[in-house]
């Protein structure tokens, strides 16, 4: 079974390496060190990783991911590109981490002037394609218009609460980082009402 997620972390890894520690990202708040914290935490941290998304024990996931990020920065990369014993299988790679890696993959590439997208292999896109919808439809589902979903070579699907018409199509992994509240920096048409059209473009989207 071919992994693209496995790949995709190697490749963040060195990306992460190239950066250093104290480089932008697109994640609010954080930089590279943090960013490699958040990834190490939610891999080999069970204890803290619910705090990622239950607030009531979100200090305490600060706190580990704090400490994490502390600490020296190539060493903790290096847990980054090494696998937890859990997500070593491929399969289990796969359908925990395709989407994790490659989006924050380009919050390190994308938070610096003179980026540009990335070309997936063609194998990438349909499987970043089987997630997509799941991730829109989440990350959609009380904005206020009728949003048509077309990735390319991909079926397209529908999203959003019913209202005003939208049409957003783009490369899948473009529609993920539209879709997962990078809508700055995906490279995605909308077309539909100006208003709305830019209303979806400013929108809080993603968890």
């Amino acid at each position: 079974m071919t992994s693209f997620a496995r790949a995709e972390r190697l490749a963040l890894a060195e990306t992460l390496l190239a950066a250093g520690a104290d480089a932008p990202t697109l994640c609010d708040g954080w930089v590279t060190r943090d960013l490699a914290a958040h990834l190490v935490l939610r891999e080999h941290r069970p204890d803290a990783a619910a705090g990622i998304l239950l607030k009531p024990v979100a200090g305490h996931t600060k706190k580990v991911q704090d400490r994490l990020a502390a600490g020296d920065y190539e060493q903790l990369v290096g847990k980054v590109r090494r696998p937890a014993l859990w997500v070593r299988p491929a399969f289990a790679e796969e359908a925990v981490n395709i989407t994790e890696f490659l989006i924050h993959h380009e919050d390190v590439r994308r938070a610096v002037p003179g980026w540009t997208p990335r070309t997936l292999d063609a194998a990438y896109e349909q499987a970043v394609a089987k997630r997509l919808k799941g991730a829109a439809k989440l990350s959609a589902r009380r904005f206020p218009a009728a949003i048509t979903v077309r990735p390319a070579d991909a079926e397209p699907f529908a999203v959003g609460t019913g209202g005003e018409t939208l049409t957003v199509q783009g490369k899948p992994s473009e529609l993920l980082l539209f879709f997962t509240g990078r809508q700055a920096h995906a490279d995605v048409t909308v077309t539909g009402p100006d208003a709305t059209a830019e209303r979806l473009r400013t929108a809080r989207l993603g968890l």
